[in-house]
C-alpha cells in the first residue's frame, strides 16, 4: 500500500505545484492525509461527468437526435429548459436533505448512477425510437437525468468542500476541464471522419460512452474517503422560500437582476436551434455533428479566459455584452438560413454561429454568477443563489414551452430573430443594473 500512496502524492504535487501534499488550510487533519488520493478520485470523477455532459448535451447531441428521429420541432425547445430546470428547481429541497447526512458521498453516487442509467436508455432510444413517440420518450428520460444531475451536483460541491482544501479546488476543476475538453474534441474529430454516414448507431455509441462516464463518476465518488460533517444549521425548504420571496419584494436590485437573468435565457435557448439549422441545411450526416462538437469544444476553452477578468472588473457589463452577443449570433443564424446561397447549405456557417453563441453563453453564465455573488451579503448569499436558481428553473420550463410553440409556428430562423430581440432587451436591462464590484 505504501508505494501507491507515494505515487499518488507525487502525482498530486506535480498537478498542484505543491512541494508538500500534506499542507491544508480549511479541512481536518484526517481529510488532509487523504487529500492526494481524494484529489485524483475527484479528478477522474469530474472527467467522467464533464465528458458525459458534452456527449449527452441538450444543446447539441439531443437536438441532433430528435432531428434524426423526425420528432416535432416544438420538442427541441424543451430540451435545454428540462435539462436546466431539472437541476435548478429542487435545489432548496435537496440541500436540506444533504445537510442532514454526516456522510454525503452516497447522494453523489446515487445521482451518478441514475444519470448513467438515463444515458443508457437514451442510447437505446437512438437505435429504436422515432417520430413523436420517440421524441416524447427522450424528453421523459431527460427529466429523470436532469433531476439526478441536480442531486449529484449539490452533493459534489459539498464533498469537495470537505475533502479538498482551499486554493486546490480551482486547480482540480481546471485540470478536469482541460482533460475532458481534449477528450470531447477527440470524439468530435472521430465523428468528422465518418462524414456522410447515417447517425443512429453513432449517436447510440456517444450516449453509451456518456453512460460510462457517469458510471465512472459514481465509482470514483464511492471510493472517496470522506470524514463525517456537521448536520446542524439546515433550514426548512418552505421557510427558505418564504424568506426568499420577502427578499425578492424588498430588494429591488435582486428583482431587477432576476429580470435581466430571465431575458438572458435567450443565449441558452438559441443553441439547440442553431444545431438543428446546421442539420437541416447541411444534412444529418455524422460529419456535421462532429464539426459542431469540435467548434463547441474550442469555443468553450476560449470563453473563460475571454470573460474572466472582465467579470471581475464589471459583471454588469459582461451581462450587457452577453445580451448584445446573443442578439448578434441569433440574427446571423437567421440570416444564414434565409440566404439562398450554396455555401449556406452546409454545416459550416451554423458551426460559426454555434461557436459564437457558446462563447456568449459562457460570458452570460460567468457574468450573472459573479454579479449575484458580489451583490448578495455573506449572511444571505446562499439563499439568494438558491432562490435565483429556483426562479430561473421555473422560468426555463415556462419560456421553453413558449419558444417551442413559436418554433413550430414561425420556423427555426424566425424564432432566432425573436430570440435576437430578447437578447437586445436583456442588454438594455443589464445596462441599467447598478455596479456591485
Amino acid at each position: 500500500m505504501a508505494q501507491p500512496e507515494i505515487s499518488q502524492s507525487r502525482l498530486y504535487e506535480w498537478l498542484t505545484g505543491d512541494e508538500d501534499s500534506r499542507m491544508c488550510r480549511d479541512i481536518p487533519d484526517e481529510a488532509c492525509r487523504e487529500q492526494p488520493r481524494n484529489f485524483l478520485l475527484h479528478l477522474w470523477a469530474a472527467l467522467g461527468n464533464k465528458l458525459a455532459d458534452e456527449l449527452a448535451s441538450a444543446r447539441l447531441v439531443l437536438p441532433w437526435l430528435l432531428g434524426v428521429m423526425g420528432a416535432p420541432l416544438w420538442m427541441v425547445g424543451l430540451l435545454v429548459p428540462i435539462r436546466e430546470a431539472g437541476a435548478l428547481l429542487p435545489q432548496l429541497f435537496v440541500a436540506g436533505l444533504i445537510r442532514g447526512r454526516p456522510i454525503r458521498k452516497g447522494v453523489w453516487v446515487t445521482g451518478g448512477l441514475l444519470q448513467a442509467l438515463a444515458a443508457a436508455v437514451l442510447a437505446l432510444l437512438a437505435l429504436v425510437g422515432g417520430g413523436s413517440l420517440g421524441g416524447a420518450l427522450v424528453l421523459g428520460v431527460l427529466v429523470a437525468l436532469s433531476l439526478a444531475r441536480g442531486l449529484s451536483s449539490i452533493a459534489t460541491k459539498d464533498v469537495m468542500g470537505k475533502t479538498i482544501a482551499k486554493r486546490r479546488r480551482g486547480t482540480l476543476m481546471g485540470w478536469s476541464g482541460s482533460v475532458a475538453g481534449a477528450a470531447t474534441l477527440a470524439a468530435g474529430g472521430v465523428l468528422m471522419l465518418f462524414e456522410d454516414r447515417p447517425g443512429e448507431l453513432a449517436l447510440a455509441v456517444l450516449l453509451a460512452v456518456a453512460a460510462l462516464g457517469w458510471a465512472v463518476n459514481a465509482l470514483c465518488a464511492a471510493r472517496i474517503r470522506e470524514t463525517p460533517g456537521a448536520v446542524e444549521g439546515g433550514e426548512n425548504a418552505w421557510s427558505a422560500i418564504r424568506t426568499g420571496l420577502r427578499l425578492l419584494r424588498e430588494d429591488r436590485v435582486f428583482l431587477h437582476f432576476n429580470l435581466s437573468r430571465a431575458l438572458l435565457l435567450a443565449s441558452a435557448l438559441a443553441l439547440p436551434y442553431v444545431a438543428l439549422l446546421g442539420q437541416q441545411q447541411g444534412g444529418a450526416a455524422l460529419g456535421g455533428l462532429g464539426v459542431l462538437i469540435v467548434v463547441s469544444g474550442v469555443a468553450g476553452m476560449l470563453a473563460s479566459p475571454l470573460w474572466g477578468k472582465r467579470a471581475d472588473a464589471s459583471s454588469r457589463a459582461v451581462m450587457r455584452d452577453g445580451g448584445l452577443g446573443t442578439a448578434a449570433g441569433c440574427l446571423l443564424g437567421a440570416l444564414f438560413a434565409w440566404w439562398p446561397a450554396a455555401w449556406t447549405q452546409t454545416v459550416w456557417p451554423y458551426a460559426l454561429v454555434y461557436a459564437l453563441l457558446v462563447i456568449v453563453h459562457s460570458g452570460v453564465r460567468l457574468g450573472r454568477k459573479t454579479y449575484l455573488v458580489d451583490m448578495a451579503g455573506a449572511e444571505d448569499r446562499a439563499l439568494y443563489v438558491a432562490l435565483s436558481n429556483t426562479l430561473t428553473g421555473g422560468l426555463m420550463l415556462a419560456v421553453g414551452g413558449l419558444v417551442g410553440a413559436l418554433a413550430q409556428w414561425l420556423g427555426t430562423a424566425a424564432l432566432l430573430a425573436v430570440l435576437a430581440a430578447t437578447g437586445l432587451a436583456a442588454a438594455a436591462s443589464a445596462r441599467r443594473l447598478p455596479e456591485v464590484e
